[in-house]
């Protein structure tokens, strides 16, 4: 409204100046409360993702008058002035401040698509050939292994073997399931040994780790499904820049003189 005004004031070559309370969103207790107030709360909201519809505006305006009432009740009560909530706010202070600094670098040194792209290469390149569904039993010691590998050859069940004895809480519940991997993602001892299965096999001998010993089962293999570079693009984009404001920060921690 005040920029209509204004935009019409200067093509007459004359001014108008706005009524006080066109600038008000209301006055609580003979305290005019600024509509600016509305208009940050309502971009701060807009910038989280939040569409600005009537309701919403309607519940911005009541949360500003609000708050103009609790902090008129605070500094009534004298809180505004106490230690405490003056070393609060310095803190406040501090965290916007190397807030909109790390923003003022992020927007100055963008990831590109280019960036992105090659990142998804390297990851595409890393993560190809195959990917094994297999299953694992751990346990702390070797003779614990070898009794559990003969148990199995004798026609013990995998799975239910898994879900008693084995000490890997994410899979050991879940009958030992590792779900599809590329044995890029398991420790070299663990990989080197389930690579030389076929699907269906299982390794004859336990497998030590620096995590115990395993008894290893494939269940099946196919080749690496990885996912299409649009679908992880948001992800990858925002990996880069936590990795180059990481190396900012780094920086600027290594030229600071700190005594």
């Amino acid at each position: 409204m005040k920029q209509v005004l204004l935009a019409a004031a200067a093509a007459a070559a004359f001014s108008i100046a706005l009524p006080a309370a066109a600038q008000n969103l209301a006055i609580v207790n003979g305290k005019p409360v600024p509509k600016a107030r509305a208009d940050l709360l309502a971009s701060q909201l807009q910038k989280s993702g939040r569409a600005m519809s009537a309701e919403i505006e309607k519940q911005v305006k009541e949360e500003v008058i609000a708050r103009e009432i609790f902090m008129q009740e605070a500094q009534k009560r004298g809180l505004d002035a106490s230690d405490d909530f003056k070393a609060q706010m310095e803190l406040a202070r501090q965290t916007i401040l190397i807030r909109e600094l790390f923003a003022d670098h992020q927007k100055a040194n963008p990831v590109t698509d280019a960036e992105v792209r090659a990142e998804y290469d390297k990851f595409a390149a890393a993560n190809s050939g195959k990917e094994f569904k297999a299953r694992h039993i751990l346990v702390e010691k070797e003779d614990e292994a070898k009794a559990i590998v003969a148990q199995l050859k004798k026609g013990g069940k995998f799975e239910d073997i898994a879900r008693k004895q084995s000490k890997d809480p994410g899979s050991g519940a879940n009958g030992g399931d590792l779900d599809w991997a590329n044995p890029n993602n398991y420790v070299p001892e663990f990989a080197q040994a389930m690579v030389k299965l076929g699907k269906g096999q299982m390794t004859q001998e336990p497998v030590k780790s620096q995590f115990g010993w395993h008894i290893i089962r494939v269940d099946d293999i196919r080749d690496a499904q990885l996912p299409p570079f649009d679908q992880v693009r948001p992800q990858i984009q925002q990996q880069l820049q936590q990795q180059r404001l990481a190396k900012f920060q780094e920086d600027l921690r290594a030229k600071a003189k700190v005594e």
